[in-house]
């Protein structure tokens, strides 16, 4: 299917990027943009995450399944991508605003043009206001930042070193009156050192979906009926017990304390019913 770059009426810019200080003077797009009823949230973060980092990506953005919320970000390496990506998976809108042109010539970088495509595909948008032609330099990136920032009612922020980029549209946030959300990290890991330093300043501390959907001021859905009290067989529970924290494969299996083969097929079992979920060898409780 092909998505033709449109240029967007002025009349039909962004409430919100009308705001900004310097708001764009052309816009082009491709594919569906956000409908008036979707909150917009920016999610910006470092382009060299932790496990941490995309298990946060998955869990928050995860929460906000089946709400009015659209997912905006850059298309960037990282954090970027993994929430273009989480979005598609828990089907919620999803916006990229690219450093460069629209073209697939020169969306940036050319590895994402498959993410680029998945996100039409699923009813998503691309934006700039850049030409379409236009190839990604240093400076543009910056100048994107800002309506990514400026776009949403509010930014969250998922890990960034001391000096990343990913600071300015941060910055930008607070500077233009928006919300800036940001998740705490390991007071060891240099990924955290940028977002601690708005916490600091008083952004506000993110730990849950909730969290988000408070801030954007959407109503929690009330569960039409109380889910079902999980029978876990005691190696099982022994299993969930463990995972208070993630923990390496190898690291559980020797807490387990069954014979390998045994512990790594109960592992299996309890992801396929979605007790446990593992990523790089790394596994977490789902319960």
């Amino acid at each position: 299917m092909t998505f033709s770059i449109r240029e967007l009426p002025t009349s039909d810019f962004p409430p919100l990027l009308r705001e900004i200080p310097q708001p764009p003077k052309t816009l082009n797009y491709r594919g569906s943009l956000p409908s008036p009823h979707t909150k917009l949230l920016s999610v910006v973060g470092s382009r060299k995450y932790t496990t941490y980092g995309k298990q946060v990506v998955d869990d928050l953005i995860g929460g906000l399944a089946g709400y009015p919320v659209g997912i905006v970000s850059g298309l960037a390496m990282g954090i970027d991508s993994l929430a273009h990506e989480a979005a598609l998976q828990n089907n919620l809108y999803t916006l990229s605003i690219p450093g460069g042109g629209l073209s697939d010539n020169s969306l940036y970088p050319a590895t994402h043009k498959p993410l680029a495509h998945k996100i039409l595909e699923s009813g998503g948008g691309l934006l700039s206001e850049f030409e379409p032609d236009f190839k990604a330099t240093k400076w543009s990136f910056p100048q994107r930042n800002r309506l990514v920032a400026g776009i949403s009612r509010a930014t969250l922020l998922i890990e960034a070193g001391e000096r990343s980029g990913t600071l300015i549209t941060a910055r930008m946030a607070t500077d233009y009156n928006r919300e800036l959300l940001v998740v705490p990290g390991s007071i060891f890991s240099a990924t955290s050192r940028g977002t601690h330093q708005f916490l600091k300043l008083g952004a506000t501390p993110v730990t849950t979906s909730q969290d988000i959907l408070d801030c954007l001021q959407i109503e929690t859905k009330i569960p039409d009926s109380p889910q079902l009290q999980l029978t876990l067989s005691p190696a099982e529970e022994i299993v969930i017990s463990q995972l208070t924290e993630p923990m390496h494969r190898d690291e559980l299996i020797r807490k387990i304390n069954l014979p390998t083969n045994e512990a790594s097929q109960l592992l299996m079992m309890m992801e396929l019913q979605g007790y446990v979920k593992s990523d790089l060898h790394m596994y977490r409780s789902n319960l």
